[in-house]
């Protein structure tokens, strides 16, 4: 060996022994990755923190904020679509895939963003659209041009049944025919969703390959992992065949048909196996908007192997929309029982705050406390959406002039939107929640002025309070890190209770999901902890444990260790 080729070899011994050290240091004792011990956070970014004050937030404003989602407990934030996009549906129309709409800043701010998030232990997950992009889209603007544009089959061209008839039954989300007439080359091209949302050829080798490398390109950037939208459109069934019509029409009067021949097609699976392939090059994370109806087809999503996503959100445990102890258990039984690595998610920006959908008009502060202790105490990953952990409300518009969400201007009035679980964070008592100095794009509701970050960071009985204390326990107790859950009273209808246990150690927690006070005996000898006591962890004020039994205030919640 030559003297001038050890140094060499030495560095290389070194960068490679770096470059195994790095991949491995995600992974614990356990066998975990680090995105099943990380809580994650769903960031609407137009609205969480405006930094110019034009109204509408941007990636400053999220950057700003690093330091309070640490404190809170947050781990990774995934951020809504901030690419370029005309904004026909706020970014989940996208018109360049590899750029910052200018709205929310530059490639600059976005590195920025990912660098304070490193010192802040806060990673970044980005919504990546999937099923079809703008046809503000310079694909789309080329694919239209003529029959034989070189992108014309990275979309879905057909011509119609005959004059003004399109190819076939299926309906838009956003109301009428899916199909949408194009005059410069006298066919129809297909949208699941609106009409400026056209879909992509996922049967095309070149769409597939563009869009995998376009999340190469962001994990290079810093990105560590993707939310991926609407993936169970991503097929259609190439014969056009029409979907088989159900009684009555939905909320955009429409009649009713079963999604049979352009949703849920196998092919989807095999996408999602590729996108895996390319997310474990980089260590990262990918989550489903993977509306599942049942366990198998949870399972499919998982993967046979392992091999598909990492956290597909079911959404079953969100159809609960009420304090039901024996729904939640089946729900978390069933999921438990997939295989695969449990999701659990109570709010997003498609659905109602969890605080309207489980509040019950008098006690929404003790029922958003007891539902933060529940769901951040599960076996598995949980997804946090912005203003949860201070009881946002829905503010939901009264005019249909007032509506900004496409779903609700078109389906006015029996689909209102979504815009009232879309409002700006509540940060203080400030003009506008301390949001912007500005109007902002929606308006806050009346609750801000006591449901707020400053107001409720003074209130060791707020929300806040809550999520912070069962986070906190959450990041560093093993039994609620690495154990296993077990359903226990199961035939209580009131209490929900369960036992998180590992090796040797356990966390009880109950909550009581009834108005009336309850008490709950526990024996839990046949489950390895024949003489033991409980230490209190976390409660509320007037729930309490004496022996094995527990006193519980409604709505309340008592989490505590099992003492030896």
């Amino acid at each position: 060996m030559s003297k001038r080729f050890f140094p060499i070899l030495l560095i290389l011994l070194v960068l490679g022994c770096s470059l195994v050290a790095a991949q491995t240091k995600s992974v614990d004792a356990e066998g975990h990755q680090w995105w099943q011990h990380a809580v994650f956070y769903e960031i609407y970014p137009r609205s969480f923190a405006d930094s110019n004050n034009d109204g509408v937030g941007d990636l400053k404003g999220i950057t700003s904020k690093m330091g309070y989602l640490h404190d809170l407990g947050v781990d990774a934030i995934w951020i809504s679509p901030c690419f370029p996009s005309p904004q026909v549906d706020f970014g989940y129309d996208v018109s360049d895939y590899e750029n910052i709409d200018p709205m929310y800043g530059t490639l600059a701010d976005f590195d920025h963003m990912v660098a304070e998030g490193k010192k802040h232990h806060v990673s970044i997950i980005f919504d990546f659209v999937v099923n079809h992009s703008s046809d503000q889209h310079a694909w789309f603007l080329d694919s239209k041009s003529s029959k034989t544009a070189a992108h014309r089959d990275w979309y879905i061209w057909r011509d119609g049944k005959g004059p003004g008839q399109p190819p076939n039954n299926w309906i838009s989300t956003f109301g009428g025919s899916a199909w949408k007439f194009d005059p410069t080359t006298n066919q129809y091209y297909y949208h699941f969703f609106y009409a400026g949302q056209p879909d992509l050829n996922w049967r095309n080798p070149a769409v597939e390959k563009t869009m995998l490398d376009t999340t190469r390109w962001w994990y290079k950037r810093g990105v560590a992992g993707f939310r991926l939208d609407a993936v169970e459109t991503l097929f259609e069934d190439p014969n056009l065949k029409d979907n088989p019509a159900l009684p009555g029409t939905n909320k955009q009067g429409d009649p009713e048909q079963e999604d049979t021949y352009n949703t849920k097609l196998p092919e989807v699976y095999d996408v999602m196996h590729k996108l895996r392939k390319v997310a474990d090059e980089s260590n990262a994370v990918l989550i489903g908007e993977t509306g599942t109806r049942d366990i198998e087809e949870l399972k499919q999503y998982y993967g046979e192997h392992g091999n598909g996503l990492q956290m597909p959100m079911d959404f079953m445990f969100t159809g609960v929309d009420k304090l039901s102890p024996p729904e939640f258990r089946r729900q978390i039984a069933l999921v438990d029982a997939s295989g695969g690595w449990p999701v659990y998610v109570i709010s997003n920006h498609d659905r109602v705050r969890s605080y309207n959908r489980y509040g019950d008009g008098k006690n929404n502060d003790a029922i958003a406390k007891l539902m933060g202790a529940f769901y951040l105490t599960l076996r598995g990953s949980p997804i946090m959406y912005y203003g949860e952990e201070l009881g946002m409300e829905n503010n939901d518009p009264k005019r249909k002039e007032d509506v900004k969400d496409p779903i609700g201007r078109t389906g006015w009035p029996q689909e209102i939107g979504r815009d009232g679980e879309r409002t700006p964070m509540q940060w203080s008592t400030d003009a506008n929640a301390g949001f912007s100095t500005k109007d902002p794009w929606l308006p806050v509701p009346p609750s801000y002025r006591t449901h707020n970050v400053a107001t409720e960071s003074k209130d060791p009985n707020s929300v806040i309070s809550m999520y912070k204390k069962v986070l906190a326990l959450r990041h560093t107790n093993e039994a609620l890190l690495e154990g296993t859950y077990t359903a226990l009273n199961e035939d209580d209808a009131n209490v929900m209770s369960y036992l998180r246990s590992y090796k040797g150690k356990a966390v009880l927690v109950a909550l009581n999901m009834s108005a009336s006070p309850q008490k709950a005996t526990f024996n839990l000898a046949d489950k390895g902890f024949a003489s033991v006591s409980l230490k209190t962890l976390v409660s509320t004020p007037q729930s309490s444990a004496k022996g094995m039994e527990v006193t519980l205030e409604p709505f309340g919640v008592f989490i505590a260790e099992l003492a030896k």
